[in-house]
């Protein structure tokens, strides 16, 4: 299911939702452009979500934002390793819910 080619067809989405896809264009544009934040780390941060939703495109894509931005492969490395820490985290909190009283 996962194909990068996958992405030449987000032309036909936008067609079919254009106020809903330029909406999400301008925002996500917004989002991830300098700012407080610079440029670099909000591409880590995004690849670190993706990490953790397990999206490929978003890895992919996201992934060369980041180098293009000045990442390094060692803070790519760390940036795995936060999400790694967050998700298992989660796991482990969420247990709380399983023991009783």
């Amino acid at each position: 299911m996962y194909d990068m080619n996958n992405l030449k067809k987000l032309g036909d989405l936008g067609k079919n939702a254009e106020k809903a896809m330029k909406a999400f264009q301008g925002l996500d544009q917004a989002a991830l452009e300098d700012g407080a934040i610079p440029k670099k780390y909000k591409e880590l941060m995004a690849v670190a979500v993706a990490l953790t939703t397990q999206c490929p495109y978003c890895l992919e894509i996201h992934k060369k934002h980041a180098i293009d931005a000045g990442a390094t492969q060692e803070e790519l490395a760390e940036t795995t390793f936060i999400a790694a820490t967050l998700r298992a985290g989660a796991a482990v909190v969420h247990g709380t819910h399983l023991m009783e009283k």
